[in-house]
Parts: structure tokens; C-alpha cells; sequence
């Protein structure tokens, strides 16, 4: 029986390291539909590899600060309960490998290439492993002294703050020291439209993610006796509760109805083994309308081009995320309980504070060293001929 458990947990996390695998193909394509068509070949090549260089950075150094472990040992001992420790790795490293995924929407369209992956490698490799460990792991005594003090930890199930406010707010410093797109905002005051290249690479890079989601959420459990059909549905309201508030506020935009449901998914992870479905819906319906306020503001009248609205979507709905987990979470509000509301304030706080200061850091750092943006040619011919040399779509067929 023993066996039989191991391998299923093995099983278990493993899949749901594969369905969050894919939610990176949701963030590429997502990106590929919104930005302009002479930087589509960027947003696939970029994803891939941060992922790749995300791989290598939390393996040699990113997992061993979050939880301790190394992999600098023989294989007889990583083979053992299954290789459950490698499948477990794996499952994290794919939310570790979403940060850099989610500054890369940010920042498209005028981000240097190579200086942009060696912010993914500090970034996965010591930046967010940190506040990892002390959400997930208990380092430093934060989480006991939250429990002490207030009679319970942070709690964020499937990391709304530890994963999206985190890569939100490392994010928003990226964006505001890159600086806007050029002649994205006129000296007259104007603001040049830049719509989407391709709606419905758009929309498949956001049902991707949607999809993808159960398995970030439901997997959290990361054993299979603590699977919960709960996190399931309370993702699957929050996820409808968010299209269905970004439609009437974005008066029917695709562009905001497809983030719609990734804003109320956000939202939903911290408190999504604790909350009333009904709970989730309300969580969701807040996050549609908080991103589709927020990145109209951002955008328009505080004139920071955060291209895919990272800021707004993960940044700020996600510490709505971890907050919502202290209310939604309650008995009163028909939660399970044994959350406390000063805790998620303290928590989320903490991981937002750590984040905008690290990705302030990284990213001020490089910008003096290497420099961040492409020069005024290379963005105006666009990042794919001037860092790939193609094009997605050539103009014409080569003839032999």
C-alpha cells in the first residue's frame, strides 16, 4: 500500500507539473496575439527560453534556497519514494518559471534579449525563492510568528501572492525603468492605439492558460490524498465570475473579456481550498472589474506601457488574492476557517514589498550595466528581425 501511494502521489504531482507546463505555451500565445506582428517571433522564442534558463537557475540554486534540498547527489537517492522529490521539484519550477513569463508581457516589444534572461536567472534563482521559502517553507520564523501572534498563518494555497502578485510587482519596476514604447505616448498629450495583432491567438493563449489552471490549483494538494474537489469549482467561479465582469466593464473588448477569467483565477488561488464557491464567484467578479480599472489607468492616464497589463492582472489581483483569502476564507463568510485576515494583510504585504524591491534591484542594476531596451532602429524595425533575424509571417517565399 505504501508503493502503491508513492507512486500515485508521483503520478499526481507529475500531471499537474505537465498541465502547468502547458500554461506556458497560454503565456506565449497570449503575448504572440497582443503585441504588434513584427515582435510575435520574440514572444514564443522568450518564453521558451526562460523556461530553459528558469529550468537551470532553480535547479542549481532556486529550489536548495525555497526548501533546503539539492540534487547534488547520486541517483540511487533521487530515485527513491518514486523520484517524488524530482516530480515535486518539477511541478514547482513551473510556478518558479512563471515569473519570468509574467515580466515578459510587461516588457515586450523593446526589451534587450540576452540582459532580459539574465534577470530570469536571478530572478528565479534567488529573488523569488525567498519569499518562497518563507511563504511555503517557513523560513526565517515569519510564518510562526503569524501564527502566534494571530492564530494563523499566511495561507496561499496555490500562490496568488507567492507566484502572481510576486512576478506582478517585479514586473512593475521592469516596466517603469524600460519606459514606454516609442511613440507610444505623444508630446501632445495624445496616445497611439497599438491593438492586438491576433485576436485569436490571443484567445487560444488565454483558454490555454484557463485550462492549465485546474492542474496549478487542483495539483497545489500535491498529494493525492489531499486532492479537494472544492479548489476545482471554486476555480472554475472564479474563472467565469472574472469574463463576465470584464465584459460589462470592457464593454465587450475581446481584449479584456479573454483577461477577464485569468484576473479571477489569479484572485482565486490563495483561497480556493478554503472559500465558498459563492465566495470564488465574488472574488472573481472583484478581479475582472479591479483589472480592467487598473489597466485603463495604467495605461491611459498614468501613461505606463505595461503592454499585457502584467501589473494589473497578477500584480494587483493577485494581492487581492491573498486579502480575499482572510474574508472569503471565514466561517462568517462561508469559508472553512482558521485563516486570519491581519495575517494575509502581513502576508501579502510582505511578498508585494519584497517583490517591487527586488525587481527594482534586478532590473535598476542591469539597466545601469547592460543597459534594458533596444535602440530606437532595432524597435522601430521590430525584436524578431532584430534579434532573430525573421519574421512570423515573410513577406514572401524564398525562391531557389
Amino acid at each position: 500500500m505504501d508503493a502503491l501511494k508513492q507512486g500515485s502521489d508521483a503520478l499526481f504531482i507529475l500531471l499537474g507539473g505537465i498541465m502547468v507546463l502547458a500554461m506556458h505555451a497560454g503565456f506565449a500565445f497570449l503575448e504572440l496575439g497582443t503585441v504588434r506582428h513584427k515582435n510575435q517571433v520574440n514572444a514564443l522564442v522568450k518564453i521558451l527560453v526562460d523556461f530553459s534558463v528558469s529550468t537551470i537557475a532553480y535547479f542549481v540554486v532556486g529550489y536548495s534556497v525555497a526548501y533546503g534540498s539539492s540534487f547534488f547527489v547520486g541517483a540511487d537517492v533521487l530515485a527513491q519514494k518514486n523520484g517524488y522529490e524530482l516530480v515535486k521539484f518539477f511541478f514547482l519550477l513551473t510556478f518558479a518559471a512563471a515569473i519570468p513569463a509574467i515580466i515578459s508581457g510587461g516588457i515586450a516589444e523593446r526589451a534587450k534579449f540576452w540582459p532580459q534572461l539574465l534577470a530570469t536567472a536571478i530572478i528565479v534563482g534567488l529573488v523569488y525563492p525567498f519569499f518562497e521559502g518563507i511563504a511555503w517553507n517557513g523560513h526565517f520564523g515569519v510564518q510562526a510568528w503569524l501564527e502566534a501572534t494571530f492564530g494563523a498563518p499566511f495561507h496561499d494555497f496555490a500562490g496568488s501572492v507567492v507566484v502572481h502578485a510576486v512576478g506582478g510587482w517585479i514586473a512593475l519596476p521592469a516596466v517603469v525603468l524600460m519606459g514606454a514604447r516609442s511613440n507610444r505616448y505623444r508630446k501632445d498629450g495624445g496616445i497611439s492605439a497599438h491593438p492586438p495583432s491576433n485576436i485569436p491567438f490571443l484567445g487560444l493563449g488565454a483558454w490555454i492558460l484557463c485550462v492549465g489552471w485546474f492542474g496549478f490549483n487542483v495539483m497545489s494538494a500535491q498529494t493525492i490524498d489531499k486532492i479537494s474537489g472544492l479548489v476545482a469549482v471554486n476555480s472554475l467561479m472564479a474563472m467565469v465570475g472574472g469574463t463576465l465582469a470584464a465584459l460589462l466593464a470592457g464593454k465587450n473588448d475581446p481584449g479584456f473579456v479573454h483577461n477577464g477569467p485569468l484576473a479571477g483565477l489569479v484572485a482565486v488561488c490563495a483561497g480556493s481550498d478554503l472559500m465558498h464557491p459563492l465566495g470564488a464567484l465574488v472574488v472573481g467578479v472583484v478581479a475582472g472589474l479591479l483589472f480592467v480599472a487598473m489597466f485603463t489607468a495604467t495605461q491611459n492616464r498614468w501613461k505606463i506601457d505595461d503592454v499585457l497589463g502584467v501589473w494589473p492582472l497578477h500584480g494587483l489581483c493577485g494581492t487581492w488574492g491573498g486579502i480575499a483569502a482572510g474574508l472569503f476564507g471565514q466561517h462568517a463568510l462561508g469559508g472553512l476557517g482558521g485563516v486570519s485576515f491581519v495575517s494575509q494583510l502581513l502576508g501579502t504585504a510582505l511578498g508585494v514589498a519584497w517583490a517591487a524591491v527586488g525587481g527594482l534591484v534586478v532590473y535598476g542594476l542591469i539597466k545601469l550595466v547592460l543597459g534594458l531596451r533596444l535602440s530606437q532602429e532595432e524597435e522601430f524595425e521590430g525584436a524578431d528581425l532584430s534579434i532573430h533575424r525573421i519574421r512570423a509571417t515573410p513577406d514572401r517565399d524564398v525562391s531557389w
